[in-house]
């Protein structure tokens, strides 16, 4: 933090000092005296507090209403702290103090998994002028290490919580990413509609009707201002597009820069009245480390000041492989190790994440995913193959049909891509995508081509017709309208 203006002190004068030209204190003289170490403490945190715009007496009982966790207790080996501010932002399924209606509307009825249904890596800049959030898809492949008595295993990320709680977790994110966490905060579904209302609604922008049966999320295409209970229904829905996790993680991303553009634009944190009800409602269902009190609350507000749009940005960590089958636990993520560690190299040493990330550019095809029609069958007998396969093109961009289907025989090795022979260019370009694939030439299939899926699927590679070398894996905050 800036060190602040000096002011005159309205301190008594127990030992005169030289006036200097304005009667200001000098710290070398007084260090001794406790009573105003303590008075020069009160004097910085109003000077800070009328930087920022926001009165003393607004926040001073809010470190009261902050429920506190130690998850960095007896933490041994931990990474070494860099520059700026890293907070582990989780959110968890907690629903104890929700209502029977709200239950019922927002469809919240299921048992909750005590498990952190997303998680953010968010780091202030030292500067306090730049937010990089990076999401860790809760299903991320994850190795738990060794503590006391238990060994170090695998498990998926979100369920760290579920055995170890805020500890575990911490250990296990600092674990996989080499980076310290200094502050850790916990959202639950209470205080995530809390915080949502009391700004007055989220606006965000659709470019095409989303609608998840299982949350209720029903938003036609266009600008909409989503209240609380409709703002979780968004942020949770993961059975939109067939790109469950990695979808979420997107739609999440792009409402909480809509939410930072709401807080940064709308004068809240200049209106201490505002502000005060803003933190009250946020401080008073969330959970947070024992050193994040009223200062950290202040310098994060100081900082939200110096936000813009274009100041926050965000990614997902870089995925190697999804659904890696890992014995006990099921279908994965795994993270591409290199590109991972590229991308929390850039947080350790406060970089943007825009001006360091890694170039994967995509491979330049004569035609254009969004304009290639593609049914996927699965040609193995491995369960969820043909729908993992079908999403992973999808999100890349290609039209699936988005209802897999099993092949006539479930005997193949080697991925192929079928098609009729008029359609051989949007078959190279499907190829391209598919890597390994083997180019078949049915005649009669039509303008749909078909994906059969064997046993050497890995990944599918990005692939774009124009401009090759934009590059999406940073998300800046100005661009959270209609794709």
């Amino acid at each position: 933090m800036p060190t602040p203006p000096r002011r005159t002190s309205g301190s008594p004068q127990r030992s005169p000092q030289p006036s200097r030209g304005g009667a200001r204190p000098v710290a070398p003289v007084r260090r001794r005296r406790p009573r105003w170490a303590m008075r020069a403490v009160t004097t910085l945190s109003v000077v800070v507090l009328a930087s920022a715009g926001i009165g003393h007496a607004v926040v001073t009982s809010l470190d009261a209403k902050i429920a506190r966790v130690d998850p960095f207790r007896d933490m041994k080996n931990r990474p070494q702290g860099g520059h700026g501010m890293n907070v582990l932002l989780v959110g968890t399924d907690g629903r104890d103090r929700i209502t029977a209606q709200e239950r019922r509307k927002y469809r919240l009825g299921g048992a909750p998994c005590h498990c952190t249904d997303t998680i953010m890596l968010v780091h202030i800049s030292e500067d306090r002028e730049r937010a990089s959030v990076v999401s860790l898809p809760r299903d991320s492949y994850a190795e738990v290490p060794a503590a006391d008595e238990r060994p170090a295993h695998p498990i998926k990320i979100n369920a760290a919580y579920a055995e170890g709680g805020p500890r575990l977790t911490v250990r296990t994110v600092e674990h996989m990413t080499h980076v310290k966490i200094d502050h850790y905060l916990e959202v639950d579904f209470t205080s995530f509609m809390k915080t949502v209302d009391v700004l007055g609604g989220v606006r965000i922008c659709t470019s095409a009707p989303l609608k998840d049966s299982y949350t209720g999320l029903d938003l036609p295409a266009g600008d909409h201002k989503l209240m609380g209970g409709e703002a979780l229904q968004f942020v949770r829905a993961r059975h939109i597009d067939g790109d469950a996790d990695l979808g979420r993680v997107q739609r999440q991303q792009r409402f909480m820069a809509a939410l930072i553009e709401r807080a940064t634009s709308s004068g809240i944190l200049l209106n201490p009245i505002r502000f005060r009800d803003v933190t009250r409602a946020v401080l008073g269902s969330v959970r947070a480390d024992k050193g994040f009190g009223t200062g950290e609350l202040l310098d994060l507000g100081r900082a939200m000041r110096n936000f813009s749009p274009s100041s926050s940005e965000f990614a997902t960590v870089p995925i190697g492989e999804l659904g890696y089958l890992v014995k006990g636990i099921g279908s994965t993520v795994k993270w591409d190790t290199a590109r991972a560690e590229r991308l929390f190299r850039a947080l350790r040493e406060d970089r943007p994440l825009a001006a360091h990330r890694t170039k994967r550019k995509a491979v330049t095809v004569e035609v254009a995913p969004q304009q290639i029609r593609v049914q996927v069958e699965n040609g193995t007998h491995r369960t969820g193959l043909g729908k993992r396969a079908d999403a992973a093109l999808a999100a890349v961009g290609f039209r699936t049909t988005g209802q897999p289907v099993d092949a006539a025989d479930r005997s193949v090795k080697r991925t192929v891509v079928a098609h009729d022979p008029g359609w051989d260019r949007s078959a190279k370009s499907l190829a391209a995508a598919l890597p390994g694939s083997e180019l078949r030439a049915v005649k009669g299939l039509g303008p749909t081509l078909k994906v059969i899926v064997g046993t050497d699927f890995g990944t599918v590679r990005k692939v774009r017709a124009e401009d090759p070398t934009r590059e999406t894996v940073v998300l800046r905050g100005d661009e959270a309208g209609c794709a």
